[in-house]
């Protein structure tokens, strides 16, 4: 099924809230209100900032109806948001949002008539952390998410009749907005409009339904080994790898083994894996081509990506003769904690924005089986002890102002000058020593 019929056919519970079915005539209704307001609005490019995953279904489709490209800026920071305003022509949301740009509310109005035909060049803008620390643009066309959405029906569309989808994880991102909004809407499926935030709502939904469970490997490790589990057909990971004592947990609570998603913002999906067992090989996609072009990089081509030359990997991948694969770690600065990609270039780039700060290096750092955010820095001038908490504490709430929380520097270290080598690159060696005394 395309997006543009998406809307057609018999009336069906397309989506729930609590104890509340939403229905697709009203958000046929909704879609063509909204598609009305954002005609009438001049510019183009309009942010999606939504908690609830049937308002920005509604949004994300009226946005292409009214001629629009919706744009998804990952979070709803208004500092983020007003810095973007050279890309944006205003703000769709559902919450209040303290923002220079126009702002429509979301505000459920329906309105009766035909919508008008989805044009074919339709696309959604999204944003990834570069390796340089400022935000990718990724521009991703309608019909790109529709051959996804392909890809994945194919897979699992017949094992997810009668299902209905939860999820934990956001559809303000990629693999949310494939797995939890077009999945659902392309196999007729109800999804749940508010997301999962903790185990305990596993147990309290109904239990004569089955469900697909869209989630992470942050959210599915923290799960309670007492956890009263709904019934699953399917349970997605991704965003990270899934420990494999993680997996077998999850796999005696709900009695279904999880599936893990690789793939990239940039790529879209690109391979699947079973977890049935330790180190399970990946599995491509039909359509795509992965190829060594060096002894350490890896292209990849499918027809999700734009570009005929295909993409580098970021990953090295370690190849099984019977076409399998394994991951090996990453080449660039993004790293992941949780299920979250966080770009230490772009830490090091707020850091060096503030007045004080000279240069900056972030790290991974491993305290207890934790991961967290650490930071050497160098000043351009001395500060006591005192006025060093200080100052710590001002660049902390500065910082808020633009990164996620798990992307905060939890440890600080405050050197003369950050350690290199003779080549004048980092001495990395040097760099971790710094945080082998624990705070």
């Amino acid at each position: 099924m395309r997006v543009a019929d998406w809307l057609a056919g018999d009336d069906r519970e397309v989506a729930w809230r609590g104890d509340q079915p939403l229905m697709l005539s009203g958000m046929h209704r909704q879609v063509l209100a909204l598609t009305h307001r954002l005609t009438a609005q001049p510019g183009t490019h309009w942010a999606l900032c939504f908690d609830d995953s049937y308002r920005f279904c509604v949004a994300l489709l009226a946005c292409w109806y009214a001629g629009k490209t919706p744009v998804m800026p990952g979070h709803s920071r208004a500092a983020l948001l007003d810095e973007m305003q050279e890309q944006l022509d205003g703000v769709l949301c559902d919450m209040p949002l303290g923002v220079s740009l126009p702002l429509l509310m979301c505000d459920d109005a329906e309105a009766q008539g035909q919508l008008p035909p989805l044009s074919e060049s339709a696309a959604l803008v999204l944003f990834t952390s570069g390796s340089t620390g400022v935000p990718r643009q990724v521009v991703k066309p309608l019909a790109v998410m529709e051959q996804e959405t392909r890809w994945l029906s194919t897979l699992w569309g017949e094992s997810l009749r009668g299902c209905r989808v939860i999820a934990s994880v956001s559809h303000q991102h990629l693999y949310g907005l494939s797995f939890r909004l077009f999945l659902p809407m392309t196999l007729g499926l109800p999804f749940s409009a508010q997301p999962l935030f903790y185990g305990e709502q596993l147990a309290q939904l109904p239990r004569d339904c089955h469900y697909a469970f869209i989630s992470s490997p942050a959210f599915l490790s923290r799960l309670d080994s007492t956890l009263d589990a709904p019934a699953c057909e399917l349970i997605v990971s991704a965003g990270g790898t899934l420990r494999v004592s993680d997996a077998e947990q999850v796999r005696q609570r709900f009695g279904c083994q999880v599936s893990e998603i690789y793939g990239s913002t940039e790529t879209g999906i690109l391979a699947w894996r079973r977890c049935d067992r330790p180190d399970a090989p990946w599995r491509s996609f039909p359509e795509v081509r992965l190829e060594q072009v060096t002894p350490d990089r890896w292209q990849v081509w499918s027809p999700l990506i734009g570009d005929n030359n295909g993409l580098t990997l970021d990953d090295r991948l370690n190849m099984q003769p019977d076409g399998g694969f394994q991951l090996a770690g990453r080449h660039d600065r993004i790293v992941k904690i949780g299920d979250k990609r966080i770009s230490l270039s772009e830490i090091e780039r707020r850091l060096t924005d503030l007045p004080e700060i000279e240069d900056a290096v972030a790290l991974i750092v491993t305290r207890h089986d934790r991961q967290a955010i650490g930071v050497v820095l160098s000043l351009n001038s001395t500060l006591d002890e005192a006025a060093l908490h200080q100052r710590r504490q001002q660049w902390k709430r500065q910082l808020q102002r633009w990164l996620e929380p798990l992307a905060m520097p939890r440890y600080w270290r405050i050197v003369a000058t950050i350690p290199v080598t003779t080549q004048s690159k980092r001495a990395w060696p040097l760099i971790e020593e710094l945080f082998h005394v624990a705070d």
